[in-house]
């Protein structure tokens, strides 16, 4: 599978090619499509795998590369479940040593998921709306499946 562009310069996974069109696929909404072949270029260096990820809305795919193990997404959902936690908390409630939390709340504030805060007054972290609507999505809890 290859991905091409249009002229507005939006990216569709190329499903069948003939001689003068070609049906298209949005990969945000899976709606397909014909469009003459004059219409379209090659999208170079777009990989059609991530391409057809777009799909997934953007909070979400972020949780899903960043949690790599069920003991980070479990921490996301601990987070979504139980509100800001301390860090202390978190060290003595998770069998996680320090580093681990250091370098799993890294890779989540770099993602946008999570964000310091101050808890109790202690330092602590707290989901972000995007780390929410991500762990919501995967919990079929997010307000469009209601």
């Amino acid at each position: 599978m290859r991905t091409v562009r249009d002229a507005d310069g939006h990216t569709y996974l190329l499903v069948k090619e003939s001689a003068e069109s070609s049906r298209v696929r949005d990969p945000e909404t899976g709606e397909e499509t014909h469009v003459p072949n004059e219409d379209l270029d090659p999208a170079g260096g777009v990989d059609p795998l991530e391409a057809a990820a777009a799909a997934v809305p953007d909070p979400t795919r972020r949780v899903l590369t960043v949690a790599r193990s069920e003991r980070a997404l479990g921490l996301l959902i601990e987070l979504r479940e139980r509100g800001a936690l301390p860090v202390r908390t978190v060290l003595g409630e998770y069998d996680l040593c320090e580093s681990d939390v250091h370098g799993l709340f890294t890779e989540f504030r770099a993602a946008g998921l999570v964000a310091e805060t101050t808890v109790h007054g202690e330092r602590g972290y707290a989901l972000t709306d995007d780390g929410e609507a991500g762990v919501d999505a995967l919990l079929d809890q997010s307000p469009d499946s209601a």
